[in-house]
């Protein structure tokens, strides 16, 4: 076969397989069958949800503060002298009960005050009878001339017992006065208290108005504790939110010789002013018998305050996160897997979560988890964490 031959029947080949190419994919495609558009799925987005338990419920209303006596005095003479005598319990941090003997003045000055001022009053008490028997006898022996007249005072010696009176009166006032400065030379401890801080010794001169001491009662202490308005209408404050003289009762706990220790209290009142800076009611706890109990609740020691408040019937917590928009939860309908949005009412948001009064029903669930676009009714898939409790 010649060489041109053979070129042309490899073109020849190369045509008819071509053809039959064609042919082929002309039939496929004839034969083909368009796909279907379907809009893709779009996957539902998970939630996590607390199942809501209701339960009675006493408000507690936590605060802090640090205790205070409710009597502190500066002890100071009210009589000049050299002092002689002290008793071992005035010392800082000394003891001592209502009534004792806690400095002794020498009083030989004010003992010789009350003899001369006895004297006197005798004097005066002999010069007043004195002329009350002349006036007694004048009286008489112008009644004797003139019977049915009165007799003039200068006779009757009117002036003359006005003034020895006046005169008796002065003196007995003097002897009560020196009798007074004499009991002054003993001071004693007005209250049961405690000794602060001392400044005198055995043999000191002190004058009237001079600090030695400064005291304070053990009978009863206080706690100061700064609260928002909002707080005040969980419990009773005499005087301000009520008008008893009940208030609410309170615990307070501090950490006192390496252990927590409790002591019983009442809020007794508010004090006169909101504080200007911090618009905060300063409210004041009471607490009987402070030093009764060892470790002592002592003055100057830092305490937690929990007062207790009203009791709400039917009341669940709820994590912060679980409230949109202040007072917006998001429920789920378990039947449907519905989100719903649903309105609480909102006691108060404590350490523990969100309080709510009123809006949830026990059993409820209710989402916890974010979710960036949500919209009332939509489809969710649910997943439970765990149930809303009390603390």
């Amino acid at each position: 076969m010649s060489h041109a031959k053979k070129n042309l029947l490899q073109g020849i080949i190369a045509i008819i397989v071509i053809a039959i190419g064609v042919t082929g994919f002309i039939k496929l495609k004839a034969e083909k069958k368009e796909l279907e558009k379907k809009a893709p799925k779009i996957p539902l987005p998970i939630v996590r949800t607390i199942t809501v338990t209701n339960a009675p419920m006493q408000i507690i209303i936590t605060g802090q503060g640090t205790v205070s006596p409710v009597n502190e005095i500066q002890m100071v003479p009210q009589v000049s002298g050299k002092v002689v005598g002290i008793s071992p319990d005035l010392v800082n941090g000394g003891m001592f009960t209502k009534g004792e003997i806690l400095l002794s003045i020498e009083p030989t000055d004010y003992e010789i005050a009350v003899t001369a001022s006895k004297a006197r009053v005798k004097e005066a008490e002999s010069s007043f009878a004195q002329v009350t028997q002349d006036a007694a006898a004048a009286i008489a022996e112008w009644k004797s001339m003139n019977p049915d007249e009165d007799p003039p005072p200068l006779v009757a010696k009117k002036p003359q017992t006005a003034s020895a009176l006046a005169k008796l009166e002065a003196e007995r006032a003097n002897l009560k006065k020196a009798e007074l400065n004499l009991a002054r030379t003993r001071i004693m401890a007005p209250f049961n208290g405690r000794v602060a801080s001392e400044n005198v010794d055995t043999g000191q001169y002190v004058t009237p108005g001079q600090s030695m001491a400064v005291l304070y009662g053990t009978d009863t202490a206080q706690i100061v504790v700064p609260l928002e308005d909002q707080d005040l209408f969980w419990f009773d404050v005499p005087g301000f939110t009520t008008d008893t003289l009940s208030g609410a009762l309170a615990d307070v706990e501090a950490v006192v010789a390496g252990r927590e220790v409790t002591w019983q209290g009442r809020v007794v009142r508010s004090e006169g002013r909101i504080n200007n800076l911090s618009r905060m009611h300063n409210i004041v706890i009471l607490v009987d018998t402070p030093y009764a109990s060892f470790p002592p609740l002592a003055a100057g020691q830092f305490v937690e305050v929990r007062i207790h408040g009203k009791h709400i019937e039917h009341a669940a917590v709820i994590p912060r996160s679980a409230v949109h928009d202040g007072n917006i939860v998001w429920m789920i309908d378990m039947e449907k897997n519905r989100l719903l949005f649903r309105k609480i009412d909102i006691a108060r948001t404590n350490h523990t979560g969100v309080v709510v009064q009123n809006g949830l029903d026990n059993g409820a669930r209710i989402v916890i988890s974010p979710l960036k676009a949500v919209s009332d009714g939509m489809k969710v898939r649910v997943m439970e964490s765990g149930k809303g409790t009390l603390p």
